[in-house]
């Protein structure tokens, strides 16, 4: 997606949650300046060029964190598929629980620190996003991760931090993988209507809802 397609969107973000498109900026900025440092202590790798080998023209099954993940992740066959796993954030937690080691992780740093770290050191590449209110946990979680790692923003991108479009850690994995091609898309483990949440929660994913059936 060309930023100038999500911008307009992001805005529109910005004005419902009474975000600071500032910080955002600032927190891509950091997270920029950490990646540049790791590029010259860990072993350079292309994560790109492994994302789109991983994705283009795969079916890939996309892990949200809803109370239904565990249900679904039998009922869908997920042990013995050959789809390319994709978990949003917490859902590391329940895939990693059950055996499953996701190809991709795309997370905010609101999950399991400890989960998020252990998938990478098994083969996880992760999808770190960087925004106003993570700012802090960026500059602990990025260096302890291994080369397996880029950084998203939702602001302007960065020349090595990316904007493949989306919101929340759900809908930011269906751009992801619509931008580098994949086949097939199946969500597990969403509940665009849980009302068990926060109204705040609640907000995010009437937007997710809104993002993921705009492209799907």
């Amino acid at each position: 997606m060309q930023y100038s397609d999500w911008e307009p969107i992001y805005e529109q973000i910005l004005v419902d949650f009474g975000f600071s498109g500032a910080k955002d900026e600032e927190a891509a900025r950091l997270a920029a300046d950490i990646m540049a440092r790791k590029a010259t202590t860990t072993t350079k790798k292309d994560v790109m060029a492994e994302l789109k080998r991983l994705i283009k023209a795969h079916d890939v099954i996309i892990c949200g964190n809803a109370p239904c993940l565990e249900g679904d992740i039998t009922e869908k066959g997920i042990f013995n598929s050959a789809r390319v796993v994709v978990a949003a954030d917490g859902a590391t937690s329940v895939l990693l629980r059950n055996g499953i080691i996701p190809a991709i992780v795309v997370t905010d740093l609101d999950g399991l620190i400890a989960d998020i770290i252990y998938a990478n050191r098994l083969g996880s590449i992760i999808v770190v996003h960087a925004h106003g209110d993570n700012m802090e946990q960026l500059i602990k979680v990025l260096p302890a991760l291994n080369a397996n790692v880029i950084c998203t923003t939702q602001s302007m991108p960065l020349h090595n931090v990316y904007n493949f479009g989306g919101f929340t850690d759900g809908d930011r994995c269906v751009f992801l993988v619509q931008e580098f091609g994949a086949k097939g898309i199946e969500l597990i483990g969403f509940d665009f209507e849980d009302e068990t949440v926060s109204a705040r929660k609640r907000r995010k994913l009437k937007w997710a809802k809104r993002l993921i059936g705009a492209i799907l």
